[in-house]
């Protein structure tokens, strides 16, 4: 696993992200979700050109609406399993780099809704990649998968970008779908020199600020702590790699810098996780969240008809230390307090979330020397 503080920070610290995506035309699919939101937000400080195309959101609050990102960024909404309304984009804004996050994303609703989970997660990565080859302004696409996407077997030791690609679930199958799908259209499509540069991202257990989805542990306990109701958990013992939104999102926007600016030397498959010992059990994380808040009530059932969900996950990011210079710069301990640092901020002022979100990434590029 790569160290806190990596071996490569003064290499990745050259490379601005401001000087380098000022001005730049970025397409964003899922810019509504969690993650898109947090993205989009780096984006428009960036001084981007931002095009974002997503489902509207289906949570309520959304950061995507409390942070009036609609205001700042061309906005459309539109569903990534409809070929043409992708192929519509592509045509009419001519965007110069990609970045595909559009997702059905949560596992337990994948039971509940395979055809959509896999219609939305292959399919709609096939009309991204498709209308990307035949865009010739698209220079780098980054393609948003998950740590999900390996072939899990219990293992101990991080999981590597060779290894094999599986998934007991729709979701986490969906998610290896598309890594094989990935790689075949850059095999197939962007092989040739002056072609797009593809690459994909698979990233641990995301936390942060703003997240409301259903069935996800951190927006559960947030509920639980401001209904005043008690805070359940199924599944206390298993291991995820946690990681504040932030580390993604950088990892992400340096990835699309460097597939724009180096070519094919970037293609290809990268981990992007927290170091070994920030991999911690559900019921740990839970209660460093509640510890932190300094409420609420925590319940340990274990369900055992519950769908089958992995019990043990971690990612090796030695490749993305080693090439990119990419490194975690939260411990588990600030990725908790920053996280319940936005939702305290959130609830004292529900007007507060753009500037929450603003000040978290200023906060965090200080931080990351960029």
């Amino acid at each position: 696993m790569v160290s806190r503080h990596g071996t490569m920070g003064s290499r990745m610290s050259k490379d601005s992200f401001a000087n380098f995506y000022a001005g730049k035309r970025v397409l964003v699919t899922g810019h509504t979700g969690f993650k898109g939101s947090w993205l989009t937000s780096w984006l428009k400080l960036l001084g981007a050109d931002v095009v974002g195309f997503a489902l509207p959101p289906d949570t309520e609050p959304n950061l995507f609406a409390a942070a009036g990102l609609a205001n700042h960024v061309t906005s459309l909404f539109g569903d990534v399993a409809d070929s043409a309304a992708v192929a519509a984009v592509f045509e009419q804004y001519n965007p110069q780099i990609i970045i595909h996050g559009a997702a059905q994303a949560l596992v337990r609703r994948s039971y509940r809704q395979p055809v959509q989970t896999y219609a939305t997660n292959v399919m709609g990565t096939v009309h991204v990649l498709d209308a990307a080859r035949h865009a010739p302004s698209v220079r780098a696409v980054v393609i948003i998968t998950s740590d999900k996407c390996y072939e899990n077997r219990e293992w101990s030791r991080g999981y590597r970008e060779e290894d094999a690609m599986g998934g007991a679930d729709p979701y986490s199958s969906s998610k290896g779908a598309a890594e094989l799908i990935t790689a075949a259209y850059r095999r197939s499509f962007f092989a040739n020199n002056g072609s797009a540069a593809i690459a994909s991202a698979r990233a641990g257990n995301v936390i942060g600020g703003g997240d409301w989805a259903e069935d996800r542990l951190v927006p559960d306990i947030v509920r639980g702590i401001c209904s005043g109701g008690s805070i359940v958990i199924r599944r206390p013992d298993s291991v995820r790699p946690w990681q504040h939104v932030l580390e993604p999102v950088r990892a992400y926007l340096l990835l699309g810098q460097r597939l724009f600016e180096e070519g094919s030397r970037c293609a290809g498959a990268w981990n992007f996780g927290p170091v070994e010992q920030d991999a911690i059990p559900v019921a740990e994380l839970a209660r460093r969240v509640i510890s932190t808040w300094g409420k609420g009530e925590l319940k340990i059932e274990p369900d055992p008809t519950a769908p089958h969900e992995a019990q043990f996950l971690r990612l090796n990011c030695d490749k993305a230390c080693r090439q990119l210079g990419w490194h975690p710069i939260l411990t588990i301990g600030q990725t908790v307090d920053w996280t319940i640092e936005w939702y305290r901020r959130f609830y004292e002022d529900r007007g507060s979330a753009a500037s929450n979100t603003k000040k978290q990434i200023e906060d965090y590029m200080r931080m990351a020397d960029l």
